[in-house]
């Protein structure tokens, strides 16, 4: 019986042996972890790759997979090449044909009657008048006519023609220095600032002004000074991105003073050669406001002498825009008008007026709605416009 015990017992331990040899050995046979990649390999596969492809999304409601929109970057804006301003005013000349009918077939008709006796000189002084020359350019106009004419003893048109040419000329002071100062300074721009009252269409003067700068090879920076007026800054920066000219704009009702200071900080900073401070338009009869045009001025001078100070003037408002005049001048010494709206008007004598009253020159006349509808003033060709002649002798 033990015998039989150990027999069992031996069998048993060599199946257990056994069964052990086979397990071992698959048990080291298990695979082990792969090393880690070097760097170089795997910039190697990321470039394999290529970048990283989003998966579309799937609508939720249906699970149908869809592509995600194409967003395509805005055109840039298409930049513009104003007229260059060199002989516009004899290019808009047909525009100022609509005031002929005073200065040109009026007056040329009354001086070319047969006789011309205290009756007609009468007509030719309400003529003037009319135009908004003023009682007192108008009495040494025609003075001045009449003596000449008695002296010399004209009676042809075109005599009489080339007298009152002259003397018109003459009433516009040819003398007066139209220039608009834009050059540079030593490390300082020019600065215009561009005044007036509501409604004469400033801010798009200021833009053609820009626009005028430019032609004549001037880099430009406009300072949207009106923030009362939301559109105001819109409108302007709109003028100056068709020229490629930079804006400097602040938030809706900030100080004024203070984006026009920024204005001229700006320009020294991107060594522009003028930069253009438009500001809000102002009722002259408010003093709070033009107090706070007087203000800007200050400001601005911070940072150096203003060059120019123009005013915006509308033609059409014949005499009143001689007191608009002389109050802009007392709060900030307004050295030249730019006078808009000629071409649908038969007051051109507002340029003599204003001249003549203030001691200020014209220096821009706007002839139209277009963007380089707006021409550096000429008397004698301003005159010869009005007139329908052709340029004087003198001029040539």
């Amino acid at each position: 019986m033990k015998e039989y015990l150990l027999v069992v017992l031996a069998l048993l331990g060599v199946l257990i042996i056994g069964g052990l040899s086979l397990v071992v050995p698959r048990l080291r046979r298990r695979p082990e972890p792969p090393l880690p990649k070097t760097e170089v390999e795997t910039r190697a596969e990321e470039e394999l790759a290529g970048p990283p492809v989003a998966a579309p999304e799937a609508e939720l409601s249906t699970g149908i997979l869809v592509e995600p929109p194409v967003v395509e970057a805005p055109p840039l804006p298409t930049i513009e090449v104003p007229e260059p301003t060199a002989g516009r005013l004899v290019r808009l000349r047909s525009r100022l044909s609509r005031s002929q009918n005073v200065f040109g077939k009026g007056l040329l008709g009354l001086l070319s009657r047969e006789h011309l006796d205290e009756d007609a000189w009468e007509e030719i002084e309400d003529s003037l008048i009319t135009a908004d020359v003023g009682i007192d350019a108008t009495r040494e106009i025609v003075d001045r006519l009449r003596e000449r004419t008695r002296v010399l003893g004209t009676r042809t048109a075109g005599e009489l023609r080339e007298l009152l040419a002259a003397e018109l000329v003459n009433a516009l002071d040819p003398a007066l220095d139209r220039s608009l100062k834009t050059a540079p300074k030593v490390d300082v721009p020019a600065v215009l600032l561009v005044v007036g009252v509501n409604g004469a269409g400033k801010t798009t003067t200021c833009g053609k002004i820009a626009r005028v700068l430019i032609a004549d090879g001037r880099t430009v920076l406009l300072g949207a000074a009106d923030t009362f007026r939301a559109a105001a800054a819109d409108q302007l920066e709109t003028w100056g991105s068709r020229v490629g000219a930079e804006t400097v704009r602040g938030p809706e009702a900030a100080d004024p003073a203070s984006v026009a200071f920024d204005a001229v900080k700006r320009g020294i900073d991107t060594r522009v050669d003028t930069v253009l401070v438009d500001t809000a338009g102002r009722l002259q009869n408010k003093v709070g406001l033009m107090d706070e045009l007087g203000k800007v001025k200050r400001v601005v001078e911070k940072h150096g002498p203003i060059d120019e100070t123009l005013l915006v003037l509308d033609a059409t408002t014949g005499q009143n825009g001689l007191e608009q005049a002389r109050v802009f001048t007392e709060v900030v010494n307004v050295t030249g008008v730019v006078l808009t709206k000629l071409d649908g008007t038969a007051k051109g004598g507002i340029v003599i007026a204003v001249q003549r009253k203030l001691g200020i020159p014209v220096k821009l006349v706007g002839l139209g709605e277009g963007p380089d509808d707006l021409a550096p003033f000429d008397p004698a060709q301003f005159v010869d416009a009005l007139l329908g002649t052709e340029p004087l002798a003198r001029d040539a």
